[in-house]
């Protein structure tokens, strides 16, 4: 057995006592420590962050942009569509279509009733493009009436409401009548993202809490990591809106909310392991000033290489060509470093000048034994370094098994499918759909020269897939051509009709744009965005390992176990979206931000893992017993730090969004499959078969004083 280093030192001249008083009674006066007026000027400096954080952390919700053309590319055909439309009479346009549906069909009463209403609508809004005209479907059940109002009338959202309110009065009973299309989907989403930022501020607070309370047993402990880490989010969201002010930073609900479950998923991480390592040099120093710089001293490497690989990892979303994804690069990395700057000044001063007493009533006394060794992670340890080619193989084909789900995952996640739970613009997209099945409802926006009008116009409505095609506005020296295509809504008809429609407008140095053109555009983005970022975030995190394990081979097995994490997390969304929850396809975006996730967060663990192992191969420990003993030290703490991790991620699956819940889900497994098989068997195995050779080219060497090994089982 190795000489326990949390052990009292042998030399004490005095008797060790199990009170929590900090040094051994009898003994001289313990002498104040000269830099006691740190902790206080730390927290000081806080204040004043805080109260500047505190004029600026509110004006983020008035800066967001959710439309799905803020987050593609200035270079997207869609995006150029939509600011030359901008620049015609009107602006933008609020595009609607009024559906009026009656399951025995419509009445006389019924069609006088959509006509009244279309010509009450004209009045009350000014509208664009070409004239209401109502189509009716083929069984005489539905009527619908696309409507175009100009950015002139308002904020889509509040068109949309006043729009609802006058088609609610006045209907003949039975006649059922929803407002859908594009503008009405954003009106909807605008809505469900304003409830987003409150709910999940403090359903992750009301978890991490939870979590804090049953982690450490103490009525009092939990609430200090807990304020810190609301210190960090306040301060980033201030930082942020800075960002948006000072550079154009697209930020979206989805980048915020991610924002705050990284900063109280990884800061509560930074705030366990910190906490454990300094109750433990509680119990072997008796100045708990002097307890905290050792444990700053003992974590403080991981810690720092863990924010810097996550920060380096968000950062290289700043590659992507998609504005949501290269948005939350900055807005992630602004939380984590935040977090992290939090959790090793404000968190640090405040445990000192709160004493061991805040860690009733499982007080560290000064001089007692580590409780290290008793522990289930010493099993498993010993399991493991006894049996690790077993341990590997079967680890290996569980992670392999669980990957294979990716071929079960659905396609692209269709505009109707975007929400949990069905809003009026996805039930009139649905009465839409069953009505003309021959058609698409949703107009593709063709933008020409206005000299080449109509020979455009010919030639767009000729495009095979196109069923009918109507000139609208003109101004800017452009002319707008509303396309409808004969396939149904973001099917594979509708966006080889687009295609198709590019090379004609192209013929004519025109563009194709819209809400299914935005799609397609998103997935094409997303594409090209997977295939460059993702080997700059390998590159990066194996970088920042290789620094600080100063190894080729260890970052290398930690890097690919994680890339091996992420696609069995992914499995296990593919044979869960679908068949469990009823999901019919995913966001273009997810494979790439569960990616950065999973890599740059699963790979804290790792480091915390790895460094702590090689920091007993330094001081003589043995492969195997460097294994257990690492795995001894870190594992409790791994465990507690990985269920809080995917307990944060999880609050997105509660939000009314099934992107959210798709993110939350998938990240929130991986870190659970890495905390609970990948750290805790598969990496110890594989560095107990590789032995001293896991930290090559580099050799761990010895203290000038080496300890003796530590004998595994």
């Amino acid at each position: 057995m190795r000489a326990d280093r949390t052990a009292a030192p042998a030399e004490s001249p005095h008797p060790v006592t199990r009170s929590a008083a900090s040094g051994p009674p009898g003994g001289p006066a313990r002498p104040r420590s000269p830099r006691r007026g740190l902790p206080w000027a730390v927290i000081g400096l806080w204040v004043v962050v805080l109260a500047v954080s505190a004029l600026f952390a509110g004006k983020l919700g008035g800066v967001k942009h959710d439309e799905a053309v803020d987050y593609l590319p200035a270079s997207a055909q869609s995006t150029q569509v939509a600011k030359i439309q901008q620049e015609m009479s009107g602006g933008s346009a609020t595009d609607l279509v009024l559906v009026y549906d009656r399951a025995a069909g419509l009445t006389a009463a019924d069609r006088a009733t959509a006509d009244r209403q279309t010509a009450d609508l004209a009045r009350a809004f000014p509208l664009t493009g070409a004239p209401p005209a109502p189509v009716t479907s083929k069984d005489g059940r539905t009527l619908m009436v696309p409507v175009s109002v100009a950015e002139s009338a308002g904020k889509p959202e509040d068109v949309v409401k006043d729009v609802r309110d006058r088609l609610a009065a006045g209907r003949p009973a039975g006649l059922a009548v929803d407002v859908g299309g594009p503008g009405a989907a954003q009106a909807d989403a605008k809505e469900v993202f304003a409830s987003i930022d409150g709910t999940l501020l403090v359903t992750t607070a009301g978890i991490v809490a939870l979590l804090l309370i049953l982690t450490y047993r103490s009525p009092f402990l939990w609430l200090v990591p807990l304020a810190v880490v609301g210190v960090a989010a306040g301060t980033s969201m201030a930082l942020v809106y800075g960002m948006v002010e000072a550079f154009g930073l697209t930020v979206s609900d989805m980048s915020s909310s991610v924002m705050t479950v990284l900063i109280f998923g990884a800061g509560t991480d930074y705030a366990l392991l910190l906490i454990s390592r300094y109750r433990e040099e509680l119990r072997r120093v008796p100045e708990p000033y002097e307890a905290m710089r050792a444990a700053l001293r003992g974590v403080g490497p991981a810690v720092l290489t863990s924010a810097a690989t996550v920060v380096a990892g968000l950062l290289c979303l700043l590659a992507a060509d998609l504005n949501s994804s290269r948005g939350l690069g900055p807005v992630g990395a602004v939380g984590i470093l935040c977090s992290l700057a939090a959790m090793t000044t404000l968190l640090p001063a405040v445990l000192v000048l709160l004493g061991r007493r805040v860690f009733w009533p499982l007080i560290p006394a000064y001089g007692t034994p580590s409780r290290a060794g008793r522990g289930v992670y010493r099993r498993i340890g010993t399991f493991v370094v006894r049996r690790p080619a077993a341990v590997l193989a079967a680890s290996a084909v569980a992670v392999g098994a669980l990957a294979l789900g990716v071929g079960n995952l659905p396609g692209a996640l269709h505009q109707d499918d975007t929400f949990t739970s069905a809003p009026e613009s996805v039930d009139a997209d649905h009465i839409l759909h069953r009505a003309f099945p021959e058609r698409s409802t949703q107009a593709i926006t063709v933008v020409v020269p206005a000299a080449a009008a109509d020979t455009a116009k010919a030639a767009v409505a000729g495009t095979t897939g196109v069923a009918n095609a109507v000139a609208g506005r003109t101004g800017g020296g452009w002319t707008e051509i509303s396309a409808y295509a004969a396939a149904a809504p973001d099917t594979a008809g509708e966006k080889a009709t687009i295609e198709r429609l590019r090379v004609v407008a192209a013929a004519e140095h025109g563009l194709v744009g819209g809400a299914a053109a935005q799609a397609l555009d998103t997935a094409d983005t997303s594409a090209r965005d997977r295939a460059l970022v993702i080997p700059l975030v390998l590159a990066a995190v194996f970088l920042l390992l290789a620094a600080l394990l100063r190894s080729v081979v260890a970052p290398l097995l930690l890097t690919v176990a994680m890339v091996a994490v992420w696609g069995a997390a992914l499995g296990l969304g593919g044979l869960l979206f679908g068949p469990v929850l009823g999901f019919h396809g995913i966001d273009p975006g997810l494979p790439l931000l569960s990616f950065v996730f999973l890599v740059a967060l699963g790979v804290d663990y790792g480091i915390f893992l790895m460094h702590r192992m090689r920091e007993e191969a330094r001081s003589g420990a043995s492969p195997s017993g460097a294994a257990v003993a690492a795995l001894e030290s870190t594992g409790g703490v791994i465990a507690s730090a990985g269920i809080v991790l995917a307990a944060t991620f999880l609050v997105l699956a509660s939000l009314p969004l099934v992107m959210m819940v798709e993110m939350g889900l998938v990240i929130a497994l991986g870190v659970l499959l890495d905390t609970f098989v990948v750290r805790p068997f598969l990496v110890p195995a594989a560095t107990t078969l590789l032995g001293p050779r896991i930290w090559l080219p580099s050799h761990t060497g010895a203290p000038p004083t080496p300890r003796r090994a530590y004998a595994a089982g």
